[in-house]
């Protein structure tokens, strides 16, 4: 359903944004990539049905590279899931490092960045539930512009460009 109303949501307290993906660099051989992105949806499967895992919500895209954006209740649940021994990620981790390993039929990376009040802005327009707006259940309300929404002391932080 899209929303037609400006929406903005809000978590409380920390949570980690973790990018994942991987990038068919021989496209030619399927027999390479197609196992390493079939992991993914096993994982998804079994982290929905085990919400006590963390994961709030993802969005994923696909080209030669795909792109999977996930929000997590925190770091350490992250980084948890990344470590069970009991869980779908480390086995797949495992068999990409036995299967591909470096040989750069498939590339895989990651990105994780953690947030908190006052450390992210989002607004959301003519849109279904997408991105944080998902995972935090957007409200409507979103006032102001752009950074202008962040507090004064994200504005502040040494090494950041000012931007009032």
């Amino acid at each position: 359903m899209i929303h037609r109303q400006r929406m903005t949501a809000r978590l409380e307290g920390e949570f980690a944004v973790f990018l994942i993906g991987m990038r068919i660099n021989r496209p030619w051989l399927p027999h390479r990539w197609l196992p390493v992105a079939a992991a993914m949806p096993r994982m998804l499967r079994e982290l929905y049905a085990q919400p006590a895992l963390g994961l709030l919500s993802h969005e994923m895209w696909f080209s030669r590279t795909i792109v999977l954006l996930q929000y997590w209740r925190s770091l350490d649940a992250l980084l948890a899931y990344a470590r069970a021994r009991d869980a779908a990620h480390l086995p797949a981790w495992q068999a990409f490092n036995r299967a591909i390993g470096t040989d750069g039929s498939v590339g895989i990376w990651h990105e994780t960045y953690c947030a908190g009040p006052g450390t992210h802005e989002n607004v959301y327009v003519n849109m279904p539930p997408f991105g944080l707006g998902d995972a935090a259940r957007a409200a409507a309300g979103a006032r102001g512009a752009g950074l202008s929404r962040l507090p004064r002391v994200l504005k502040r932080t040494p090494g950041r460009p000012k931007f009032s």
